[in-house]
């Protein structure tokens, strides 16, 4: 079984705690007392995850980099849940597509389940991996947030809506303005990566498409991690506030 190593107190604490994959081992820094650490390890010795304390200098020879802080953790491969579960629980999921950086996947990760994000549908790739660094990225979302894979595009989308989850496309043709717009109370936010946009099986099945107002003319459209932020907090501010 092939392992990914996490790094760092963040991406520890959420792989130890999010339940999303299997926890092999922690690797600690036999000098590493400081109360979140301890914290860390506490609760992985609660759910049983082995503990070694072993040399900095071993450490840093086991990690891809240099800010791990002393704290690794070796971890299997992320558990998907059924959509099934997704649509039956969530009132806000959202759609990723074409977005290859992981270091973006993982900050929009981190943006939607800051806004309230109950779970995201993605297309088939293999999005593990890169795990440890969309981990790192989403400063551990990636290993709270409930996801599914969507083998068949139309048939998830068709899924979704018989739950009663209208798709809402972060698209501007034939789109109404986000801020004059009422989000219906179940739905799944559809964000597309600047180079490919959103596929043709999502934008045809779209029940509205929505755009963020500019400031002035531009060339260039909002990056896609700086777009669902504006949607994704769009949402929980009518919802909440």
């Amino acid at each position: 079984m092939e392992d990914y190593l996490f790094e760092g107190n963040i991406s520890v604490k959420a792989a130890v705690m999010g339940g999303m994959r299997e926890v092999m081992e922690i690797i600690a820094d036999e000098n590493k007392r400081d109360k979140d650490t301890r914290w860390i390890l506490h609760r992985a010795a609660e759910r049983g995850i082995p503990i070694r304390r072993t040399s900095r200098e071993e450490i840093d020879a086991a990690a891809s980099g240099h800010t791990h802080g002393g704290l690794l953790a070796r971890c299997g491969a992320r558990r998907f849940q059924p959509l099934d579960d997704l649509a039956e629980k969530g009132r806000f999921l959202a759609l990723i597509e074409g977005i290859e950086d992981p270091f973006n996947f993982g900050m929009i990760l981190r943006t939607l389940y800051a806004s309230g994000c109950d779970g995201v549908v993605l297309p088939p790739r293999n999005w593990t991996s890169a795990a440890a660094i969309v981990a790192r990225a989403s400063a551990g979302a990636s290993e709270h947030l409930s996801m599914t894979i969507a083998e068949d595009m139309e048939t998830t989308i068709a899924a979704l809506k018989d739950q009663g989850i209208a798709l809402i496309c972060a698209d501007r043709k034939d789109a109404r303005c986000l801020y004059d717009y009422s989000f219906p109370d179940r739905l799944c936010l559809a964000i597309g990566g600047e180079m490919r946009g959103l596929s043709h099986a999502v934008r045809s099945a779209s029940d509205q498409n929505v755009y963020i107002p500019y400031g002035r003319e531009v060339r260039s459209a909002l990056s896609a991690v700086s777009a669902s932020a504006v949607f994704a907090f769009e949402i929980l501010r009518q919802r909440k506030y």
